[in-house]
């Protein structure tokens, strides 16, 4: 349940609170009643009071048992027993229901206009009977004397369909091109219906004669209105035998005198909606209009607002149990909402322990949940160093933080904090400061945080004025410096731009471009208004852009280039700080073996002199056996990276052949050749070997020299060979 008080008028929603799924058992209802706070506060004053989208009308049956209400989806009517307070029977429909009516005192007689033409009739035991009407209906009434139904909608018609004789009879013809709504008079049985032009014509059905008409769409325009569209009637309701209430589509309703053609008051809600329902409730002379917006409950002779109800969903229908200070609502909601005010009246009788329940909350009046606690996130904790606390009872957790109790709140604030009132106070003396200052003469300064961002932003700023400046009616952006939503920028010092990070870097060229681009535009754009001005140069303006436009695709390699360079840049600087630090760990690992090597031999000479015994050393598995006289220097050379060993190899002199007992050993590795290399390495060798074959012999082209020479060299060579045989 939800107190909320409006003009000192305490307003009750009973079906304010969570509701519980069905599916739960009573166990683990007993169990959260006893843990949730909202459900404690919960009051199911009819079980099942919901649709199961959403409701679009409500009616009370005049002997005030039963609680009618339709809705959606699927079309449906529920009638609920206020004796037995639950859910009576439901009857599931073929279309979506536009008005019903009940015409019993009971359920047993039930009329529904359906918004596919259809009309339909259900009696105690259900549907009984289905007929159409010519056209399509938005609104009927019945005529209790001749048992005559009056259908209203998109026709000048008014349709009449007689019960008594199970027949249609001969229409009424309006004015109107549409009708929208329509009502009878309870005393008198005139009736009337409300048009589109936003005019009422009155009807006497004894002898089917219009036998008036008003004008309410310029009643209830006032003086200096603004009107889009003309007012239309949207509700209506007769009270009494004199008294009529016109709604409007435009939001506001008219109270009317039968016998004069001026409203007597005129009460506009101010939202601009159309009026839904009207209601009179006649012990203190109210009227009760809502639009889908809000509730408003006025005085009829003066208009003063008694008080007012703003659901959390859009109003569709609004209906008043008789005799009492409850009010049902259909929304836009499954939930139908309850409300009890006991200023309008005491409490139904089937519900009467209302009244008691009220009069204990008057008595002792509670505040609401949360109003002594403080909501902390996770941060805020870690601030005030309470972060231990979560889990504990002093923290209810809440979405995406806790709340505290408030007292705990300021004592661990003023512990934490003890100067923080002193900051405050200087922190509004500063802003006062700063505020006086800018009557003075202001003189451009650059902030204290993102200087660079500032004065690119004001360069940007004065090119678009100076380009403003030159158009007739040209106006210059606003800046983003002038702009309070970016004040925190150049404020903040956690928003500065750190220039040196690996995104500023990446993204600066393409920003920096951008930049260039846009100054150019910038350029040719003013280029182009000084053009336009002097007449002799109009022809210049499309070489500009044509060159502006060959220049975009330079512009966009150069930026290109700028980012791979970066990127080089950035990869060639890591390896130089992974170098630097491999370095730095060898430089460490060296130190630290010949600290260690150095106590040992110190230990060692020690233990020598004492004993001359010999030494004995254990082969692990997976070793090689190494000789004894350099093993120490063996296995430090292991310990050290393969560049140092190289360098300490290449400064001693020594090979790369490495001794060992075993024998020597040399590694030998080939790099791994793409398919691509290996077939383009074959196919040369196969052409070099078809080369060979090719070849002639060129010992002809020779002189006589070379003939000497070459027999000489044919004759040693033969001498080698046959002395090597």
């Amino acid at each position: 349940m939800q107190i909320s008080s409006v003009n000192d008028v305490k307003i009750y929603n009973l079906s304010h609170g969570k509701s519980l799924p069905e599916w739960l058992s009573d166990r683990k209802k007993r169990q959260l009643q006893k843990k949730d706070v909202d459900i404690q506060r919960r009051i199911e004053l009819i079980q099942d009071f919901e649709m199961p989208t959403v409701c679009t009308s409500i009616k009370v049956s005049r002997d005030g048992q039963f609680v009618l209400a339709a809705g959606t989806y699927k079309p449906r009517i529920r009638c609920y027993d206020t004796y037995q307070l639950s859910l009576k029977f439901e009857r599931c429909l073929d279309s979506d229901i536009v008005a019903f009516d009940i015409l019993s005192d009971d359920y047993s007689k039930l009329v529904f206009l359906h918004c596919d033409r259809y009309v339909e009739f259900h009696s105690q035991h259900g549907h009984y009977y289905k007929t159409r009407i010519p056209k399509f209906g938005r609104d009927f009434s019945y005529h209790y004397p001749s048992c005559d139904l009056y259908f209203v909608g998109t026709s000048s018609e008014v349709f009449r369909l007689n019960l008594e004789q199970g027949r249609f009879l001969n229409s009424l013809q309006t004015d109107a091109v549409e009708n929208n709504v329509c009502d009878i008079n309870p005393v008198h049985h005139l009736f009337a219906t409300g048009t589109s032009e936003g005019k009422v014509e009155c009807w006497d059905p004894r002898v089917r004669n219009r036998v008036g008409m008003l004008d309410c769409a310029l009643s209830s325009l006032a003086e200096g209105t603004e009107v889009q569209s003309l007012p239309s009637v949207s509700a209506l309701k007769f009270n009494g035998s004199l008294s009529m209430a016109v709604g409007t589509s435009t939001g506001q309703v008219l109270l009317y005198d039968l016998r004069s053609s001026q409203p007597l008051l005129v009460k506009d809600h101010f939202y601009n909606l159309p009026i839904k329902s009207l209601n009179f409730h006649d012990q203190l002379d109210l009227v009760v209009s809502a639009d889908s917006k809000i509730i408003k409950i006025w005085n009829k002779d003066t208009g003063k607002v008694f008080t007012s109800i703003q659901p959390q969903a859009n109003v569709n229908d609004v209906c008043i149990y008789p005799k009492s200070g409850m009010l049902f609502t259909a929304n836009e909601d499954p939930k139908m909402n309850t409300f009890y005010i006991p200023a309008l009246g005491p409490a139904p009788r089937w519900c009467s322990f209302l009244d008691n329940l009220t009069e204990e909350l008057e008595e002792s009046p509670e505040s609401t949940v949360y109003d002594d606690y403080k909501f902390v996130t996770r941060k805020d904790l870690e601030n005030l160093g309470l972060s231990h606390l979560v889990g504990s009872s002093l923290l209810r957790a809440y979405m995406h933080g806790f709340f505290m109790d408030i007292r705990l709140y300021h004592k661990v604030k003023s512990m934490a904090n003890p100067f923080a009132y002193e900051e405050y106070r200087k922190d509004k003396i500063r802003q006062k400061i700063e505020e006086s200052r800018v009557q003075r003469v202001q003189v451009k300064k650059l902030p204290k945080v993102n200087k660079e961002l500032a004065l690119k932003l004001m360069e940007e700023g004065d090119d678009e004025a100076e380009l403003a400046s030159r158009k007739k009616k040209g106006k210059a952006l606003p800046s983003v410096l002038g702009d309070d939503r970016f004040k925190v920028m150049f404020e903040n010092p956690d928003y500065q731009v750190d220039e040196q990070s690996e995104e500023f870097r990446l993204l600066n060229p393409i920003v920096s471009k951008v930049g260039q681009k846009r100054k150019k535009k910038l350029r040719l754009l003013a280029q182009q208004a000084a053009a336009s001005q002097q007449a002799d140069e109009e022809d210049e303006e499309p070489e500009g852009r044509a060159s502006s436009e060959e220049s975009s695709d330079d512009d966009d390699k150069s930026w290109v280039e700028e980012v791979r360079e970066q990127r080089r840049l950035l990869r060639q600087e890591g390896r130089e700080r992974q170098r630097q630090e491999r370095k730095e760990e060898d430089r460490n690992t060296v130190l630290l073996e010949r600290e260690q090597n150095g106590a040992g031999k110190t230990s060692n000479m020690a233990e020598s002199k004492k004993t001359n015994q010999p030494q004995y050393y254990q082969i692990k598995a997976g070793e090689e056996f190494r000789s004894f006289n350099d093993m120490a220097r063996k296995q430090k050379l292991q310990k050290t990276s393969l560049e140092d060993r190289l360098k300490l190899e290449e400064h001693s002199g020594t090979s790369n052949m490495s001794d060992s007992a075993v024998g020597s050993k040399q590694l030998t590795f080939t790099l791994k050749k793409s398919e691509q290399q290996r077939k383009q390495q074959q196919a040369e060798r196969e052409h070099h070997e078809e080369r060979k074959k090719l070849r002639r012999s060129a010992g002809h082209l020779s002189s006589g020299r070379g003939r000497g020479w070459g027999g000489g060299r044919g004759r040693g060579g033969g001498g080698r060979g046959r002395g090597r045989h």
